[in-house]
């Protein structure tokens, strides 16, 4: 197991694995306890188990509270599975082991007095390093949080705790979560599963490379830009980034009042399949009487959504940059399966999204790096990776350029708004990219093929992601869904067929 989650273990006061029961022995006797059938040979039971530790959230989830097979047995079988493939991946940088076993035996125990927290009682969970977790360090990948141990869980995992998820540790980030690359200073670079040589995307690059290694559950990631989709679209599992204003951001490093445009962030689920995105959403959304930007807003159910009533646009270059041929092959299959429903199909971008490198990055460095700084003196953090160095150097801006920057944006979202009144989904790339390489540095050329995702941060609205597709050398392609604001149902209920159709996740050969 890497190193570094060995220090980042002592230091949080964990323990290193142990491993009483084997994994063969976990393999063979909770498949004999799903089959019932005992006399099965070992190879059998070696198959039949692969699907409990490579399930969805939500069949895990009622495997245990069956009593089909314990929380101590699913949580020694992912922390098996880490061991396996985090020195890869580099995907975990803490683990909460010796937390994470006591507390499935307490779910255990509770289960067998007929006690059931909620959902997810004893199902096993990684969370991004963004976001505090009471007991257990939580660097956000920054030098002046490398020790720091929060007392409290930010909203999203004190809900997820609170519906008997079991922490079993924190994913890789990039520092402060300010790249499309995920490496820092304190732990170095995550590896994508599917081939150790390209980035997993950033910000959420550790949650989707150990999702999709089935090393987790599922995860929580934190989009300001794309950092959620673009890691769920290179590593091939599902996310979704909901409406600006559904779901809390207290405890997240980056949170309301910290910066001048908090509408843009928003948080939330990572996992292999699109099944677990919405009672995810469900137990994490609404107002915590902290974030004073929440608003209460009901979920609608996707099992509502009817297909054949909606008006889909589709398009694989959105005036700034177009994508390669492969992306836009997998978009264009997505959308033919579609038509298929009877849904009413038309190839149209907004023209609007062609003008947001007018105020895309300027206006998130509005105030000249002055809020990097602040969050920089919060940590404690004297050193910080250079790769990120850019949100510091920008200079002091104009009132008259505030001005200007803003009347723009509010112009993009107001021709925005008047588009979506035509349609009710935009299908389109994740990114113009399948994958990039690992370390990959962005010009000024590479920041347009982002624009796919920022495009959607800027209008707040939903927007999911399912894998759809193969790259041309072998690497996931998944294609993005956007609705209007508060139909994540929307979202899902499209992103559920393209994955029942087209496959969605695969299992990577690490």
């Amino acid at each position: 197991m890497n190193a570094k989650i060995y220090a980042q273990a002592k230091q949080s006061e964990t323990s290193t694995v142990t491993w009483p029961v084997s994994r063969r022995y976990f393999m063979a006797t909770s498949a004999a306890i799903l089959t019932g059938l005992s006399s099965r040979t070992l190879a059998d039971v070696d198959s039949e188990s692969e699907d409990l530790i490579f399930s969805s959230a939500m069949s895990i989830s009622r495997a245990i509270r069956a009593k089909q097979v314990s929380s101590e047995e699913m949580v020694r079988a992912f922390l098996d599975r880490i061991t396996a493939v985090n020195t890869k991946i580099n995907a975990v940088v803490t683990l909460a082991d010796t937390q994470a076993l006591q507390e499935a035996k307490k779910a255990d125990s509770e289960l067998a007095r007929g006690l059931c927290r909620g959902l997810l009682h004893g199902v096993p969970m990684t969370i991004k390093d963004s976001f505090d977790t009471a007991g257990v360090i939580s660097t956000a990948g920054t030098m002046g949080r490398r020790k720091f141990i929060p007392n409290h869980n930010a909203t999203a995992v004190k809900r997820l705790r609170a519906a008997g998820a079991i922490l079993l540790g924190k994913t890789n980030t990039p520092e402060l979560k300010m790249s499309y690359d995920t490496r820092n200073l304190l732990f170095g670079f995550t590896k994508n599963p599917y081939d150790l040589t390209k980035s997993p995307g950033g910000s959420s690059g550790g949650a989707a490379a150990i999702v999709a290694a089935a090393g987790s559950s599922f995860d929580f990631g934190s989009d300001t830009g794309g950092s959620i989709r673009v890691p769920s679209g290179f590593c091939g599992i599902a996310g979704i980034k909901p409406t600006s204003g559904l779901m809390p951001l207290t405890g997240h490093i980056i949170r309301t009042g910290q910066n001048l445009d908090d509408s843009l962030t928003q948080i939330g689920p990572m996992a292999r399949f699109v099944d677990d995105l919405f009672p995810l959403l469900r137990i994490t959304a609404g107002p915590d009487g902290r974030d004073p930007a929440v608003i209460p807003m009901p979920l609608r159910d996707p099992s509502d959504v009817k297909f054949d009533e909606l008006r889909i646009a589709f398009h694989t270059d959105n005036g700034i940059q177009p994508a390669t041929s492969d992306v836009a092959r997998v978009v264009k299959k997505a959308v033919t399966t579609l038509s298929d429903t009877g849904c009413q199909v038309e190839e149209s971008c907004p023209k609007a999204i062609s003008g947001l490198l007018e105020f895309w990055f300027r206006l998130s460095l509005v105030d000249g790096g002055a809020s990097f700084q602040e969050i920089l003196k919060e940590a404690g953090t004297e050193r910080w990776d250079p790769h990120i160095d850019w949100h510091r150097q920008t200079g002091p801006v104009s009132g008259e350029e505030v001005g200007r920057l803003y009347r723009k944006w509010q112009q993009y979202k107001a021709e925005m708004t008047k588009y979506m009144n035509r349609f009710d989904v935009i299908v389109c790339p994740v990114n113009a990219k399948p994958s990039w390489p690992s370390g990959f540095e962005l010009s000024e050329q590479d920041i347009r093929c982002f624009t796919y995702t920022a495009a959607y941060n800027y209008t707040g609205w939903p927007a999911a992601v399912v894998r759809c597709g193969t790259s041309d050398d072998g690497m996931p392609i998944g294609v993005q869904v956007v609705s209007k604001p508060w139909r994540e149902d929307i979202c899902l209920a499209v992103a559920k067929y393209l994955e029942t159709v087209l496959g969605g996740w695969k299992k990577p050969r690490i």
